[in-house]
This record gives C-alpha cells, structure tokens and sequence, in this order.
C-alpha cells in the first residue's frame, strides 16, 4: 500500500476517529467495519486484506476524502450498502 497522509498502519478506528470522512470509502466497498470490534485491531491493511481491496486505490480514495477531494475511483456507488451485503459478511476479519 503506498503512503499517504493516512499510515495504512494505523487501525481502522484510528482512521475514521482522525478523518470522519474516511467513513464513506470504507461503507462504499462494503467494508461494514464502523463500530465493529475488530476495527480497534485491524490496521488498514488487515482490513483490505481480509475484504479484498486494492490496497492501493483504497489508500489513493482514503487520502482523498481526508483532504476534502472526490473519491478517485469512479463507478463507486453513491449510497452506503445494507448491512451484510458486502464482502464483510463471513470474511475473514468475522464482520
């Protein structure tokens, strides 16, 4: 995962506790990891690994939402996903 302003080391719940706006790229991929306790443990690595995001583009869309910029990836969907309806359910990180 390349560097940006956010640590892909850092957990996912020092990412969206730091950058609020950080919340959307994880709800658009399906990542349902707000309030999951995993997300105190799980870095942001760990957390594509077990969803199956590009490390890359994830961290590219992070940085954009955190400074204010449109997400990079386009086709996105613009509402947030129903509960268990993404890869989250029954992935690795038990979400």
């Amino acid at each position: 995962m390349r560097r940006t302003i956010i640590d892909p080391d850092l957990t996912v719940d020092d990412v969206m506790r730091r950058w609020p706006a950080t919340i959307r790229p994880f709800l658009q991929r399906g990542m349902l990891c707000i309030g999951c306790p995993i997300g105190a443990f799980h870095t942001v690595t760990d957390a594509c690994d077990a969803h199956g995001v590009d490390p890359d583009a994830f961290a590219a869309d992070l940085h954009a939402a955190a400074v204010g910029q449109p997400l990079a990836e386009a086709g996105l969907p613009d509402r947030v996903p129903m509960a268990g309806v993404g890869p989250a359910r029954g992935g690795r990180c038990g979400g």
